[in-house]
């Protein structure tokens, strides 16, 4: 009798986990004895950490996805939203959209033996005046490169208005979140804004301000305290405004108000303020913690669940180096779990006996711009250039598929004998206004 496993989510954890079973299951999948289902909004997984080199034009942005048709020959990809999940019943609805707000072209049921839930995890958000109408996260391609065409817009707008106010809030860029997505975010874009400045003769770099906002006391504490504290020197050195120990209290009509009281005009606002579980737990039977997050067990199986196995953001998984404490929400966990997952998802098929996950940290890198970077390996500290080229290093060696490594090598290669783009596409975004415009009545 065919078992059907369903994967709900195709980012590191989905994909790595159908990799890894297609693998060690390539006969019973080709026999029909096997069937893996995927479903996930988007047929492509995302390489996360490139998103900054995206932005800031370094990388092509088909260069950071991955094609889950491409490397899953075998595997059923359906395009759709998991609205719920009956596991008891062994049933997940799905809906086919075409946008988050569009209503559903077809509802499916679709019964499954074997679940493997990792939808990821959505941008945390605050009650913030203005956020939701101003604000943009940093967790997409799509974020990464409206992102991109949007500060190149600001530097156009700045350099064609007289006004000194419109010029002052074309040019202001804040960032709020001090982790590797914000600060990475800031670094690369305020890297590429600051190269193409060049092209800009009525702009100077000083009329520049990037302001990047931190709750906390420290910014990066994945790298170490210490640091931490370089890199804020680091960004400082550059112009860079580092708000520690502030908060955002409101951005109505694209002014800033922070805790400390100043308030000032921004054209740009990126929200990148930490991440929380997909609230598609919610509407699940499976067992979730005081954080929403879904118990694990050691072996990525659902705690007290027969048939269903969870890693990655959303799942609540025991870190065997530190008792008493959990996995951390990041990329080094999720694709080392996928694999770990797999590999039991396998054994589970043939009765076979599943194995702990355990993995100790091995430390971070974090790019911050051309040939700067700050990081900490097993110990290791380092910073600028040597830190840069680890960063690349390290991500390129986890980018799965050899097609993909070969074009962003190509793309780092091209970019040693040629400048950056600066050109803004922002009508990407907006495809039909030119020919709205052509049809509206006068």
């Amino acid at each position: 009798m065919s078992k059907h496993v369903l994967i709900v989510g195709g980012g590191y954890v989905g994909m790595y986990t159908a990799l890894r079973l297609r693998r060690k299951m390539r006969r019973q999948l080709k026999s029909g004895e096997l069937k893996i289902t995927i479903v996930a909004p988007e047929s492509y997984m995302t390489y996360q950490p490139f998103l900054p080199e995206a932005a800031a034009g370094n990388l092509e942005p088909r260069h950071v996805v991955v094609s889950l048709r491409r490397v899953l020959p075998g595997v059923t990809i359906l395009n759709g939203r998991v609205t719920a999940i009956d596991h008891a019943g062994r049933r997940a609805t799905v809906e086919v959209v075409e946008r988050v707000d569009a209503e559903p072209y077809e509802v499916r049921t679709i019964d499954y033996d074997t679940l493997v839930f990792c939808p990821g995890s959505i941008s945390r958000t605050l009650p913030i005046p203005g956020l939701a109408e101003c604000g943009i996260g940093f967790k997409t391609v799509a974020e990464a490169i409206f992102l991109r065409n949007h500060v190149l817009r600001q530097l156009d707008i700045a350099a064609s208005s007289t006004h000194p106010e419109s010029r002052r809030q074309a040019l202001t860029f804040v960032f709020v979140g001090g982790g590797y997505a914000g600060v990475e975010a800031l670094a690369e874009l305020e890297d590429m804004a600051r190269d193409a400045l060049r092209y800009y003769p009525g702009l100077e770099a000083d009329s520049m301000r990037w302001v990047l906002v931190e709750a906390s006391d420290k910014i990066l504490p994945e790298v170490g305290e210490d640091m931490g504290k370089w890199t804020v020197e680091a960004l400082r050195r550059r112009g860079i405004e580092v708000r520690l120990q502030t908060l955002l209290k409101s951005a109505e009509n694209r002014e800033i108000v922070l805790s400390d009281g100043e308030r000032f005009g921004a054209g740009t606002l990126v929200w990148t303020a930490g991440v929380k579980p997909n609230p598609l737990v919610k509407k699940t039977d499976l067992p979730l913690d005081d954080r929403d997050r879904v118990k694990a067990t050691a072996e990525l199986t659902v705690d007290g669940v027969d048939d269903a196995f969870t890693a990655g953001d959303i799942a609540a998984v025991p870190d065997l180096t530190e008792p008493g404490k959990f996995c951390a929400p990041n990329a080094q966990h999720a694709v080392r779990q996928a694999k770990v997952l797999g590999d039991n998802l396998a054994a589970a098929l043939r009765g076979r006996e599943l194995k702990a996950y355990k993995h100790s940290y091995a430390g971070s890198v974090a790019s911050l711009g051309l040939h700067k970077g700050v990081a900490q390996i097993y110990g290791v500290k380092l910073r600028g250039v040597p830190a840069w080229f680890m960063h690349r290093t390290y991500h390129l060696s986890r980018l799965p598929t050899l097609n993909r490594k070969a074009r962003v090598t190509a793309d780092w290669t091209l970019a040693l004998f040629f400048s950056r783009e600066v050109v803004s596409l922002g009508t990407l975004q907006r495809p039909r206004e030119e020919f709205e415009l052509a049809t509206k009545k006068y």
